[in-house]
């Protein structure tokens, strides 16, 4: 049985309450060809997706943005950042919180409606205020339609990547589209989807039969995989990362842009969130080492926010409520090591 709660409007309706100024639409514009000339190999800067586990209040997340705006100013040569606002928390078991999409207070019921508004006005003063856009998880591929005018980057996360529905959707976005690896860390699987994303489909999106062009910037991301005992496996090593080039190449010219994101936290950390500055300072030493590896990897995701650590609930500002992150202090002290060695 369904009980129907909130009728939600179209994306259209809601992206016309919520239009996007021309000055930041001219923004992000900038910021999507910046992301895109990384993943294509026309810019050898470091693309470095950054920011909180999940973005569950506004106003700290609002605050780490502005910062990173400010860091931005002393790296821009070297690395385009894009902060993370993951609105769509998945759920290991499927209950309980699910991020600002469904909930935008989580001490309180789910309202989807008021999330979607929430998120979109966050989205807009995170440009404005920062003069960066943000990454977001294509949790739900039909949500996808509102938020589209205002991030510069997407991630489909593990659980998602054999699913057909977030393939199709990926193969019409015109941004980079950062596929992971599935939970059992195949990589034949994950070349598959990148495979499809970059492909032209034919499906049903909303209330219309839709043809997509392909996405030539799916690329990989490497997050690592869990085995049949729940034990985390890193894959952020030399080479793994060499076995994904390799699956690259096996596809004879049929991918565009081979490209992999490592993925410092989840699996390749086993959610020790510290240690996403030694797995940074691994990737970094490999791209020194290794000519294939300098032109493959092309950046990093890091799970960051105000205050180190995560809380059960939202005491602390600026502290996660779902998995650990970085403090400022030492995200900023890695990000500028990043941008002085890349």
């Amino acid at each position: 049985m369904f009980e129907k709660q909130i009728k939600i409007p179209s994306a259209a309706e809601i992206i016309a309450e919520r239009p996007v100024p021309a000055e930041l639409a001219a923004i992000k514009r900038e910021r999507d060809k910046l992301a895109i000339d990384v993943i294509t190999g026309k810019s050898d800067k470091f693309l470095v997706i950054v920011g909180p586990c999940s973005a569950h209040e506004s106003a700290p997340v609002l605050e780490y943005v502005r910062r990173l705006g400010k860091l931005n100013e002393r790296v821009k040569d070297r690395l385009v950042l894009v902060p993370r606002i993951y609105t769509a928390k998945p759920r290991t078991k499927g209950v309980g919180y699910k991020g600002m999409f469904s909930q935008p207070d989580p001490e309180h019921k789910e309202n989807t409606l008021k999330g979607i508004r929430t998120i979109r006005d966050l989205l807009l003063a995170a440009i404005e205020e920062s003069g960066l856009s943000a990454a977001d998880e294509m949790l739900y591929p039909e949500n996808y339609a509102y938020v589209e005018d205002l991030i510069s980057y997407v991630t489909i996360g593990a659980r998602s990547s054999e699913n057909q529905m977030h393939r199709l959707v990926a193969s019409g976005v015109e941004l980079p589209v950062g596929i992971k690896n599935p939970m059992s860390g195949s990589i034949p699987v994950l070349i598959n989807s990148i495979y499809a994303a970059q492909s032209s489909q034919v499906f049903k999106y909303h209330d219309w039969q839709v043809r997509t062009g392909g996405n030539p910037y799916a690329h990989a991301v490497l997050r690592g995989r869990v085995d049949n005992y729940g034990n985390d496996i890193p894959n952020y090593h030399y080479e793994t990362v060499m076995q994904v080039l390799e699956s690259y190449r096996n596809t004879e010219g049929s991918l565009h842009n081979p490209a992999v994101i490592i993925d410092a936290n989840h699996s390749n950390s086993g959610k020790r969130h510290r240690q996403q500055i030694r797995i940074v300072e691994e990737v970094l030493q490999n791209r020194t080492y290794d000519k294939d590896f300098r032109n493959i990897v092309k950046g990093v995701m890091i799970e960051s926010f105000l205050v180190e650590g995560c809380q059960e609930h939202d005491t602390v500002f600026g502290k996660s409520i779902t998995d650990p992150c970085l403090g400022w202090d030492d995200t900023e002290r890695l990000l500028l090591e990043l941008a002085n060695r890349v």
